[in-house]
């Protein structure tokens, strides 16, 4: 069993509003801030929380496809734009399509882990709402692979990725159960996001949230098995966080009581070419809960906070069974069963998730770990979930493309 031979912390946290459709001040036709907006938001709101931003050693910024979207590239040159004192520090650039987030926390903790340095500014970041939604399905089919599968794809590319791993689903473990338990978990979401302000979802007034969710899928003008709010919505935004080693966080003037610690990971990459063997099942992320698991000698019963990439209500469902928390087939009985709910025995996804928070698609998994920062360190505010003293670890599990890319991680708070 591997062991990390010293201890990294996470601290400082801050999300961006996650802007889009469903928040009252979006409106297409008005500008909106740019990606370089979002990044030094971000980052200023995170080195904010510091001593002093001179003793940031380097940066990690994950995005997808800025070049696109926003006809940018080079990000990693924004990290001096967040601050005169990052000039000419090192910083670099990844990315893994949705789990874009999930590898620059790898990165930057293997790059405390090395020795290199004692302090990193992780920063995730994407804007969409620069194209029409038909327009950016076709973008992020590349988080697939492209040469193989777009042309016989559907214009909602990923959305009938995930529509066709719910058709397989209905069909072996029934299509009621299923989507009662589908349309629970966009229940439990949108109200997770009414209790988060800088949600996608927080203004959302629909009054029968589970009959919303149980909206026939309609193939005619949407995909097969999906209805409209199965889906994650497009979403611009940005987090920042700071790895620490022990001496970083002296130098960074942080207090334990404010730093969560990284017990362990697992990170898995899948083939991009092939379909997935079993789509009733997300086998690499179960892999990679595997290997934290094996890591932290540590299983479900001892996760007390989850967050997981529910891109779609079905992806969410799998997620649980993946991870452990659920047997196969049953993801859909455990939401019903109100353990998922941020009162539950396993809260879940407690700022919202991809479904109620948003999901801007490259700083997503440095979202899910702001929010592990936030809710370990008692700071969530509306939406702060009681740790249960016999479950203190938080699990969060990043996720791109159709279950390729996927880290995760489990956190305790600092001691």
């Amino acid at each position: 069993m591997t062991k990390f031979r010293k201890k990294v912390y996470l601290t400082a946290g801050y999300n961006t509003l996650s802007f889009g459709s469903g928040r009252k001040e979006f409106n297409p036709k008005k500008a909106r801030p740019g990606i370089e907006q979002y990044i030094t938001e971000a980052g200023r709101g995170s080195i904010a929380q510091i001593s002093d931003p001179k003793n940031i050693d380097e940066g990690v910024i994950s995005n997808f496809m800025a070049a696109r979207f926003c006809k940018q590239g080079n990000l990693a040159g924004f990290i001096p734009e967040i601050d005169p004192a990052l000039e000419y520090k090192p910083s670099t650039r990844v990315e893994g399509a949705c789990g874009s987030g999930g590898l620059a926390l790898v990165t930057s903790m293997k790059t405390i882990l090395s020795d290199l340095a004692d302090t990193v500014l992780t920063l995730g970041v994407e804007v969409q709402n620069t194209v029409k939604a038909i327009y950016g399905a076709d973008i992020l089919a590349g988080a697939g692979h492209y040469a193989s599968e777009r042309k016989e794809g559907h214009a909602y590319f990923f959305p009938a990725k995930f529509s066709d791993r719910a058709g397989v689903y209905y069909q072996k473990f029934g299509y009621e159960p299923t989507r009662r338990g589908m349309a629970l978990w966009y229940e439990q979401m949108i109200k997770n996001a009414r209790k988060n302000p800088k949600a996608q979802e927080y203004q959302n007034s629909i009054e029968d949230l589970f009959g919303a969710g149980m909206t026939p899928p309609n193939p005619k003008t949407f995909v097969e098995n999906l209805n409209i709010y199965d889906c994650s919505k497009v979403s611009d935004g940005a987090s920042a966080l700071i790895f620490a080693s022990e001496e970083g966080l002296k130098k960074l003037g942080i207090d334990k009581k404010d730093a969560i610690e990284v017990v362990g990971y697992g990170q898995c990459e899948a083939n991009l070419t092939k379909q997935p063997e079993d789509p009733t099942r997300l086998l690499t992320t179960q892999k990679a809960a595997e290997k934290a698991y094996q890591m932290t000698g540590l299983g479900p019963k001892d996760i007390g906070l989850l967050e997981v990439h529910d891109c779609f209500t079905i992806t969410g469902i799998l997620a649980l069974e993946a991870a452990g928390f659920a047997k196969y087939g049953e993801g859909a009985a455990l939401v019903e069963s109100g353990k998922t709910r941020i009162d539950g025995e396993i809260p879940t996804n407690p700022g919202g998730g991809l479904i109620g928070f948003g999901h801007y698609v490259g700083g997503t998994g440095v979202r899910q770990a702001v929010d592990c920062i936030h809710e370990l360190t008692g700071k969530a505010n509306g939406y702060q979930v009681k740790i249960n003293s016999n479950r203190p670890y938080a699990m969060m599990i990043s996720m791109g493309g159709n279950d390729k890319t996927v880290t995760a991680m489990i956190f305790k708070k600092a001691e």
